[in-house]
């Protein structure tokens, strides 16, 4: 491990390379100081080297996780065209406590950084569905309602470039509207998380029930690291309350 996963307290892969890369250079090269843009360029090259033409979601590590989201929440925090202080203190908050504080605090280092570059979301994006299988694409997805919805009001600008974020990751529309709906509180949400509707029969309810558990179990995000497991957990937890929502409802 070199200087800079070091320093960040994760190994990195794939977000060695491409437009990703690039940000992270263009964060530490700007806006973290005492630390050596050579230091990355080198971690970089000597990525390439053993990744050789290997391609696939297998090369997925939890720093590569990680550097995801940082990316990927600079663009929806920008989305508005104000970067609320809520919006960011949810993103400190959610990566102290899947990191700690030590890893959270150099990450953050770089998403100040990141968040002062514009970046292609789509780029991104092809990057990471590339390499990242897609249980983890739903994960990041949850993430960023998260943070849209951390100062207690989602724009539409901010929904939409999640919407697009969802596109650009292959997440199809019933999976975009089913993580949607954990985060609002309205009438049929709970049928829109199992991706059913009201007029659904007893066994259409369990068969959706079954379907989600399996979809969003979190033993999928287990090759990511435990600390992955929270936001997995948080996800199953609305699958569940969603469910025991309907049966209350109609009487199962």
């Amino acid at each position: 491990m070199g200087n800079f996963t070091k320093w960040l307290g994760a190994g990195l892969g794939f977000t060695f390379g491409g437009p990703i890369g690039a940000a992270l250079g263009f964060a530490i090269g700007s806006f973290v100081g005492g630390f050596s843009e050579a230091d990355l360029t080198q971690e970089q090259k000597e990525y390439q080297q053993r990744a050789g033409s290997s391609r696939g979601s297998a090369d997925t590590q939890s720093g590569d996780f990680e550097m995801s989201l940082l990316v990927l929440a600079s663009i929806v925090i920008k989305a508005d065209g104000r970067i609320d202080q809520k919006e960011l203190d949810f993103v400190r908050a959610q990566f102290t406590g899947m990191y700690g504080k030590e890893r959270a605090n150099s990450a953050f280092k770089l998403f100040k950084g990141i968040v002062k570059k514009e970046i292609s979301a789509r780029q991104v994006c092809m990057q990471i569905r590339s390499h990242m299988p897609h249980a983890s694409r739903l994960q990041l997805l949850h993430f960023l309602f998260g943070i849209a919805k951390a100062d207690g009001f989602v724009t539409e600008s901010e929904v939409e470039e999640i919407r697009k974020i969802a596109g650009y990751l292959y997440i199809n529309d019933r999976d975009y509207t089913s993580i949607k709906a954990m985060f609002y509180d309205e009438s049929d949400n709970a049928y829109k998380i199992l991706e059913i509707t009201k007029s659904a029969s007893t066994s259409e309810v369990k068969k959706a029930y079954r379907k989600m558990v399996k979809k969003y179990h979190p033993d999928k995000l287990v090759g990511l690291g435990k600390e992955h497991l929270k936001g997995a957990n948080e996800k199953f937890q609305s699958i569940q309350e969603a469910y025991d929502r309907i049966k209350k409802e109609k009487g199962m």
